[in-house]
């Protein structure tokens, strides 16, 4: 069956937040993969993305199956306060700005559909990105409500903001991220241009925060694990250095776990490289 992608066509720009605690992560899995995945595994249930609960609700209100385009793929229980999407479509009867309510109407409570509007017909949503910024929160040195640790990553100790953002400060420009890159990382190259990089507090939450043109698979869970692990164990701003300048995975620390992580903004004009977020 055709999927409606023609230019002619409306290209209608989405910004979605979600919760992806009960997902597989943003992207559908392709068709082969799938048809492998359940000749492996007769009995397991088809894994619910974001990206295919969005295509179920454009499919119901088109009548027919309709692509989406992401900015980026988030994994298995990574949330998003600033997705952004877009997707062509032939209906003329609905004003842009009407799609929020329509498909919020057909979406399950942990996608919403923050804002439509109509851009030009060559925007597409992952190719146009320039920089893409992650917020990893995490609670520090209280108990965490039930609630928050869908959210956040809980640590005992309190750890030394200006330690942290004294490492941080080494992330910065075009950079080798092998260190922080995992063994089965299906990209050809592991050099990524870091904007910015920096620790803050928001209320009694601690928040790291990153933007880059890209990233690698869990870089930036790599990334907050390690910057934890070297301020945990006393290491030195030098210290820290050395470790993204060796290259080795083995000399960093662990990865973040997925809750506490957010896709918080995608910018479609580059920033300044001595931007502060």
């Amino acid at each position: 069956m055709k999927l409606m992608t023609e230019k002619r066509n409306r290209n209608i720009k989405l910004l979605i937040a979600y919760d992806g605690t009960d997902f597989s992560g943003w992207q559908t899995q392709n068709m082969q993969n799938t048809q492998k995945n359940l000749a492996a595994l007769p009995r397991e249930a088809p894994r619910r993305t974001v990206q295919g609960c969005i295509e179920d609700a454009l499919q119901k209100l088109h009548k027919h199956p309709v692509s989406l385009a992401g900015s980026g793929r988030t994994d298995a229980g990574v949330h998003a306060a600033g997705q952004i999407a877009n997707f062509y479509t032939d209906i003329q009867s609905i004003a842009p700005e009407r799609f929020t309510p329509a498909l919020n109407s057909l979406l399950p409570r942990d996608v919403r559909v923050l804002a439509a509007e109509e851009t030009h017909s060559g925007f597409h949503a992952r190719f146009d990105a320039r920089a893409r910024t992650y917020r990893y929160h995490i609670i520090a040195g209280r108990h965490a409500l039930p609630h928050e640790l869908r959210y956040a990553l809980q640590v005992w100790n309190r750890p030394s903001i200006e330690r942290l953002n004294s490492y941080a400060r080494a992330l910065r420009g075009e950079m080798d991220c092998s260190a922080f890159a995992m063994p089965k990382d299906p990209g050809e190259s592991r050099f990524r241009y870091i904007f910015n990089a920096c620790f803050f507090v928001q209320g009694d939450i601690l928040v790291f925060e990153i933007t880059a043109n890209a990233f690698l698979w869990k870089m930036v869970r790599s990334i907050t694990g390690t910057l934890l692990f070297c301020e945990e164990k006393d290491m030195s701003a030098s210290g820290f250095q050395s470790l993204v300048d060796s290259k080795d995975r083995n000399r960093a620390g662990p990865t973040a776990p997925p809750p506490g992580l957010f896709l918080w903004n995608i910018a479609y004009t580059p920033p300044p490289p001595e931007a502060v977020f």
